[in-house]
């Protein structure tokens, strides 16, 4: 693996597929918190087979979970090696004129993202953890409801959840692309794939920010 990684072109091809990974992942994500807008019963079971399906749990949230530390350590990994790479200082590099502010800042974006993934996870994962296998609490298919409710009660946190997802915008607006780019889907259907990328990277982040706010304002 290291060997393969030390190529460029491997690091970006590497860094594109944990992208289109975590961009399948919010899609299903989003699909199961959306019916808490409206089925409380239809949440609860969603939640309690994702929560308790020996797959989910042992296969596919390790791989999840791998797929979001190597995307983001890949990430600053690729930016550091460009800032090093360039002969010239930043405000002289001409190629940056004609960039967006999403790719010049994907660091920064990436960075907000990255430290809502951590709120995250001590938010919900972590308590989710410690419920089934520290405290060992007998298994109740009808708590996630009110538990989630229970996250978004808190306006500071459902600011910064409405903050990060706007960002998370911004960074999927120019990740989207560069992930099909990067794998080399680069041919007549790439004005297709950006507006696929454009109306995806408004989509699942206002999914996100709906459900925050519906359940702020309604718990």
């Amino acid at each position: 693996m290291g060997g393969f990684l030390s190529s460029s072109i491997a690091r970006k091809v590497a860094m594109a597929l944990s992208a289109l990974f975590l961009i399948i992942f919010l899609i299903i994500h989003l699909a199961v918190n959306l019916t808490s807008l409206f089925s409380e019963h239809l949440f609860n079971e969603l939640s309690h087979f994702m929560g308790t399906n020996p797959m989910v749990q042992f296969a596919m949230q390790p791989i999840l979970i791998f797929g979001v530390v190597f995307h983001f350590v890949m990430g600053f990994v690729l930016e550091l090696k460009n800032r090093r790479s360039r002969t010239v200082k930043y405000a002289q590099y001409k190629g940056a004129a004609g960039a967006s502010w999403m790719s010049r800042n994907m660091l920064l974006t990436g960075g907000v993202v990255l430290a809502f993934l951590v709120v995250h996870f001590v938010d919900f994962w972590i308590p989710e953890m410690a419920y089934k296998y520290v405290d060992f609490l007998p298994e109740d298919p009808t708590r996630y409801f009110e538990e989630l409710q229970h996250k978004f009660a808190s306006p500071v946190k459902v600011g910064f959840y409405v903050l990060s997802f706007v960002l998370l915008s911004l960074h999927l607006l120019h990740g989207f692309q560069s992930a099909f780019q990067s794998v080399g889907f680069h041919n007549k259907y790439t004005p297709v794939v950006k507006t696929i990328g454009k109306v995806y990277a408004i989509a699942i982040p206002l999914g996100f920010i709906i459900i925050a706010l519906y359940h702020h304002f309604n718990h």
